[in-house]
């Protein structure tokens, strides 16, 4: 059985809502893309280029790019950035709009980063364009 995953609205390069099912998160990290681009693949230990929302599980929006008006890059596939976030865009193509539901294990775990609002045990869900790689 599928886990029940929050809906998105809004296309791709748009700043996306979440709508949150009833019921608790999957343990395990959940990937879906939303809208499939057609650009290269991404690779672990290339640069990638994102615009992302993260909210946390039925929380609030504690972080994303789309108010600040730009996108970020940083390496991935190499643990600069949390466990969720390598394994869940490495293999995806430039271009696409992915799902990701992180537990916490794969996120920022039992600790939270309590200044952004993100409670220890979190389960974190973003939605991330893929805007390119190098």
């Amino acid at each position: 059985m599928a886990a029940a995953l929050p809906e998105v609205s809004g296309p791709y390069g748009t700043k996306p809502v979440l709508t949150f099912p009833d019921g608790a998160p999957s343990d395990e990290l959940e990937v879906v893309v939303l809208s499939r681009g057609d650009g290269a693949i991404v690779e672990a230990g290339q640069d990638i280029e994102v615009h992302y929302l993260g909210q946390s599980w039925q929380g609030n929006v504690f972080d994303n790019s789309y108010d600040r008006g730009s996108s970020i890059s940083f390496g991935i596939g190499v643990g600069q950035v949390i466990a969720g976030w390598d394994e869940g865009l490495v293999g995806q193509q430039v271009g696409s709009r992915v799902l990701l539901s992180i537990p916490s294990h794969l996120g920022y775990g039992d600790r939270g980063v309590p200044q952004a609002g993100i409670k220890g045990g979190d389960t974190l869900v973003f939605v991330v364009d893929i805007v390119g790689v190098s």
